[in-house]
């Protein structure tokens, strides 16, 4: 889907670098997604979801390691070695 990967190239070209020590993953990822112009809202059981047109919702998490991620969710996952961040779309 063409979507994920407009997503993937919001944060991994980022308009602002993560920095831990400065924001959450989570405030973080939100605000590289708004900057590129997605609606971005809140979500009750994931960290946010993405609003599409016609109101269909794309649900995600953020984490710090990708072991035991619930695949219904679409997840940023920050890599603290390459200080890297990587999209992993729901299946």
């Amino acid at each position: 889907m063409q979507i994920f990967q407009v997503i993937e190239e919001a944060i991994k070209k980022p308009p602002i670098p993560h920095e831990p020590a400065k924001q959450s993953l989570k405030a973080w990822a939100m605000y590289c997604l708004r900057d590129r112009g997605f609606k971005v809202v809140y979500a009750q059981n994931a960290d946010f979801a993405i609003e599409m047109k016609g109101g269909e919702k794309l649900y995600f998490k953020v984490a710090n390691t990708d072991d035991n991620l619930d695949h219904q969710f679409g997840w940023i996952v920050w890599n603290s070695a390459t200080k890297t961040a990587s999209l992993v779309p729901p299946q």
